[in-house]
């Protein structure tokens, strides 16, 4: 079957590579170009989250309204989940370092784009192509970390890359809104030329090139998987907006995207080339690990979109030091990183696993036992509890993913992982945040049955007569004050599925085969070659 996927046919001499040591033995200052393989990761995951602290003043320099605004958004995810399956395949034809070193020039350029942009129009078009930028950068970083290590030290480059994914969302909203209200909008994508030029110099003079193959490119394929992926994207990120399936345009876009999902499977189970190559299918830690990535999103990127309006609206926190505060849970991950990288190796990395979402589910149960009268500890000690078992989850399970891939599948490999966690990440704020809408909503209607003007001047006789004095404006704060409770009782509930979510994951855990002790197997390093 690898005829099928891979041709034999030699490629021309042009394009193939003349060192075929490893591509660890032929990196030169190890450190430098790590430093830059992390620099164009955590640049391309900051820009998730960075943007948005910056909408509402984009919304009134654009001329924009609130609904249209949300498209600079929409445009970046759409653009990501459509570009990022077809990494694998650009890498192989035109190899990985020109694809990596044009990622991250286009990135910087469209990112340069966006802060210039004069309309809204513009804007949405500069962020579409920064998505496709930054599509590619994902999954690249991870299978060029994973390339410059040896086998035995996978789990480290593992954690390394790991730091700048997980930590890279948390210090988004600190840095986009310190720029924000310090400078000017338009620096939270100025911000990217700096490091992006020192980056683009470093991968140009260090990055070894690697060889091309002629591989036939699934037009059907990937026209099916990105129909279905834009479609699935546009409904979840309009859904809510669109009071979800009272909408023609909701019920429209989850047919099409389950259509062509679908049609997508039929054609990688059938067809003789295609966008992935079937055999990653038989690959169960594969397989498992895309399932923990949805998870993941859910659980992690819900938390974070959830977290920052509820502390900023309830608890009046200004946004740096919600920013701060939600910091915290970076401490945590780059702790447990560090452990687990350690004790990879040394005790079954599944236990690590399942450690590290049993302690991510604990940390959930003390966020479903906030209440509005609590002070900053709880926050930062939940913070902390979920970053330390988020970051005993993310290394293992990213190293296992790729200990039974063979190398020639590592950037598609990465690819998928990137895009299932941006998928979870999706789904898990639509669901949460459309949970959130109906349980306040209720809870409002259950404390209002309870509350009458009566009722409330039933405290005391004093009580009553300055209620009479002050007349509806005391009904307008007692009303103030229920919504208040309501959406924290919806904010509970959310926590409370998010940790039962992640409880439901742990029996995976004996799905997965642990890392072989000298490194990925022999058999598995060797496929595609």
């Amino acid at each position: 079957m690898a005829s099928r996927v891979f041709s034999r046919r030699p490629a021309p001499a042009a394009t193939v590579v003349s060192d075929d040591r490893p591509l660890y033995e032929q990196v030169r200052y190890h450190g430098l170009l790590t430093v830059a393989v992390m620099g164009a990761s955590v640049m391309q995951i900051l820009d998730t989250t960075i943007a948005n602290v910056a909408i509402p003043h984009m919304q009134s320099s654009l001329g924009a309204t609130s609904e249209t605004v949300n498209w600079v958004l929409t445009s970046y995810i759409i653009a990501s989940a459509v570009a990022m399956p077809i990494t694998g395949w650009l890498a192989d034809r035109i190899g990985r370092r020109p694809l990596f070193l044009i990622a991250v020039l286009g990135f910087i350029i469209a990112s340069m784009a966006c802060g210039a942009a004069q309309n809204l129009e513009e804007m949405v078009i500069f962020r579409f192509l920064q998505g496709i930028s930054a599509a590619f950068i994902g999954p690249l970083s991870q299978s060029v970390m994973l390339d410059i290590n040896p086998p035995e030290r996978h789990a480290r480059a593992m954690s390394i890359w790991g730091m700048g994914i997980m930590v890279g969302p948390i210090l988004g909203p600190i840095l986009g809104g310190w720029l924000t209200e310090s400078v000017n909008w338009r620096w939270v994508f100025y911000v990217n030329l700096p490091v992006g030029l020192a980056t683009l110099a470093l991968l140009w003079a260090l990055l070894p090139a690697t060889g091309r193959k002629d591989r036939k490119f699934d037009l059907f394929g990937f026209s099916m998987l990105a129909l279905g992926l834009a479609s699935l994207q546009l409904m979840l990120d309009r859904g809510a907006q669109k009071d979800w399936f009272d909408s023609l345009e909701i019920w429209i876009e989850t047919g099409v995207a389950l259509a062509c999902l679908w049609m997508f499977l039929i054609h990688l189970l059938t067809a003789r080339d295609t966008l992935f190559d079937r055999r990653m299918l038989a690959d169960r830690n594969l397989l498992t690990a895309l399932g923990f990535m949805i998870v993941i999103g859910i659980v992690m990127f819900s938390s974070m979109a959830l977290l920052p309006p509820m502390l900023q609206r309830l608890f009046d926190w200004p946004v740096i030091d919600t920013g701060w505060v939600l910091a915290v849970r970076g401490v945590g991950i780059l702790i447990s990183m560090w452990i687990a990288g350690r004790l990879m190796g040394r005790i079954d990395a599944r236990w690590l696993v399942g450690s590290g979402l049993v302690i991510a589910a604990y940390s959930l149960w003390q966020m479903s036992q906030w209440s509005l009268m609590m002070g900053v500890g709880p926050v930062v000690v939940s913070g902390l509890v979920q970053g330390l078992g988020m970051g005993l989850v993310f290394i293992p399970l990213n190293t296992m993913a790729f200990a039974t891939l063979g190398p020639a599948w590592r950037t598609d490999g990465a690819s998928l992982l990137n895009l299932f966690r941006s998928v979870g990440a999706s789904v898990g704020i639509s669901v949460v945040t459309t949970l959130l809408a109906t349980n306040t909503q209720t809870s409002h209607e259950d404390l209002v049955a309870h509350i009458t003007n009566s009722s409330v001047a039933l405290i005391d006789p004093s009580t009553s007569d300055r209620l009479g004095a002050l007349g509806g404006s005391v009904m307008a704060m007692v009303n103030a004050e229920i919504n208040r409770q309501a959406a924290m009782v919806a904010y509970i509930d959310d926590f409370w599925a998010m940790m039962w979510v992640t409880l439901l994951s742990v029996p995976l855990v004996i799905l997965l085969r642990p890392p072989a002790p000298g490194g990925p197997a022999a058999s598995a390093s060797d496929m595609g070659h």
